[in-house]
């Protein structure tokens, strides 16, 4: 495999498999198989290291951070070409054994063929609850995510965050927002993180809304409960988040939605985006 990845245009895709082992039994690899993602983000794998490996198969080199919690959390990052280097964790040693945050650095060439770095990171933020101290370690996170994103930017030539960071931005991002403002995931202070996030202060890009436009949604997760899923009432919680000159170069974004309930292989979709690099 050469250093720097080949094709014009780089496929990277991010999913919340909700168990890795479940996914697998469900139908995962009749998605993965034939899409030619060439870097996979997995987000609450629950698997062990060995088991993780095995699942994904030959051909990928998988960076796996396993949650000290057994069957919580875990994040992967599973690419096609050898990483130039990869880190465990944001940088809080409070999370250093939660399985929430890996990054990976790529040799990429951007459309002129100027030699550059990508570090895409595999993102897992805590759902919360909202009044207990499962919401004080959400807001602790993203307080460490507002610091980590500017760092990252200045030390590589594209960044990229991806996976399940579990915030619903704006109003386009749920489809019963009216009845979500008080939970977990759509509260004020959460979306206010997202402000900075995509606002001045930090200037990042949230890639799949700036090519999907002002519409409802796309969707990425659906309740289990009654018929969210066939009536499409969802939440877009799973991001693609890039540094700007990465957003420009994004050609396209798809949500893989499954054609029905008893087809999906995890409560999330996949969301695929393809890069000019």
């Amino acid at each position: 495999m050469s250093s720097a990845l080949k094709k014009d245009n780089l496929r990277i895709a991010s999913v919340n498999v909700n168990g890795l082992r479940a996914a697998y039994r469900n139908g995962m690899a009749a998605w993965l198989e034939p899409r030619e993602v060439d870097i996979l983000c997995l987000q609450e794998v629950r698997a062990p290291d060995a088991i993780v490996h095995e699942l994904l198969g030959e051909g990928w080199y998988v960076l796996h951070a396993e949650a000290e919690a057994r069957g919580r959390a875990g994040v992967a990052i599973a690419s096609r070409e050898k990483p130039l280097a990869t880190r465990n964790g944001i940088g809080d040693d409070y999370f250093a054994t939660a399985g929430r945050w890996v990054e990976a650095d790529f040799a990429v060439k951007d459309s002129a063929g100027h030699n550059g770095r990508l570090t895409v990171v595999s993102a897992y933020v805590h759902s919360g609850e909202a009044g207990t101290p499962k919401q004080v370690d959400k807001y602790r996170f993203l307080d460490v995510m507002t610091k980590r994103l500017p760092e990252l930017a200045k030390d590589s030539d594209h960044a990229l965050v991806v996976g399940d960071l579990n915030v619903g931005h704006t109003e386009l991002d749920i489809k019963n927002w009216k009845g979500n403002v008080k939970r977990a995931g759509f509260l004020p202070e959460e979306r206010a993180y997202f402000d900075r996030f995509f606002g001045e202060e930090i200037d990042w890009r949230d890639v799949h809304r700036g090519l999907a436009g002002n519409v409802d949604g796309p969707y990425t997760w659906w309740s289990q409960r009654g018929k969210a899923f066939d009536t499409d009432t969802g939440w877009r919680i799973d991001y693609h988040m890039a540094t700007p000159a990465l957003a420009a170069a994004a050609v396209s974004a798809t949500v893989d939605r499954a054609a029905s309930w008893d087809t999906r292989f995890s409560d999330h979709a996949p969301l695929v985006v393809d890069y000019r690099l």
